[in-house]
């Protein structure tokens, strides 16, 4: 089997994948405890609903009737991809779930990972996008929660592929989040070129920023949550890169 492949790892495979992938986070998260963006972290329920925590729930209790050989999770972008018509047409046939919740930054998924969302399944792909929620945190914290996270990932499921998709940009005209976001982008793609091989960084920005800088409201209505058209522009090549992992 090819060392990339997402089925079973030998046992001499998985000993030396496990071994360089610890040594890499005992070099880079020895920060994490004093990083907000890595510490696990439930949603506060400012609204008295307790609508994230009952969603959280749900998940656990529906993955342990499901078997899904993809698994997407992260906030909005995630979440309400499932409502489109391009989730019917290209990743549902690959047996997907969706564990997207609106708002959450990387604390949050890392929180929800780490009690019970993993605990009950198998999937081949673990596709995660996140970061773009993280209000307050520098691009190297961003960066930090987002290794916190496969590092649970990995934990939970050693022979998943995890498929790490860039932060877009967003607001209509140029700002600092989407110099932040950038910056979050060239940080985890650099940490992904010292990870084995079952670790893998997406850029699914098909071009949203035009040439005088604007973001159209044609993809993303609001200048951050995407439209039809924008989803079928970042999912076209997703579902190819997916595919492709499955048929390893």
């Amino acid at each position: 089997m090819p060392a990339s492949g997402v089925g079973q790892l030998s046992a001499g495979q998985l000993f030396e994948h496990t071994t360089l992938f610890w040594l890499y986070l005992l070099k880079t998260m020895s920060g994490e405890d004093c990083n907000p963006a890595a510490k696990p972290t439930h949603c506060e329920d400012t609204q008295g609903d307790d609508r994230w925590m009952s969603l959280h729930n749900r998940f656990v209790s529906d993955s342990k009737g499901k078997e899904p050989d993809v698994l997407f999770v992260g906030d909005s972008l995630v979440q309400l991809l499932h409502e489109f018509e391009v989730w019917r047409k290209l990743f549902s046939p690959l047996h997907a779930l969706n564990f997207g919740i609106g708002g959450d930054a990387t604390q949050h998924v890392l929180w929800r990972l780490s009690n019970g969302e993993l605990d009950h399944i198998s999937p081949k792909v673990v596709v995660l996008w996140v970061g773009t929620n993280n209000h307050g945190h520098t691009p190297e914290q961003i960066c930090g929660g987002i290794m916190a996270i496969i590092n649970v990932i990995h934990k939970k499921l050693p022979n998943a592929h995890t498929l790490i998709l860039g932060v877009l940009p967003r607001g209509k005209s140029p700002n600092r989040l989407r110099e932040r976001n950038a910056s979050v982008n060239t940080l985890v793609r650099s940490e992904m070129a010292s990870l084995m091989s079952h670790f893998s960084f997406l850029d699914v920005d098909p071009g949203f920023v035009q040439s005088d800088g604007s973001i159209s409201h044609q993809d993303m209505y609001d200048y951050l949550h995407l439209t039809p058209q924008g989803y079928q522009r970042v999912c076209e090549p997703l579902h190819e890169r997916i595919r492709s992992l499955l048929d390893k």
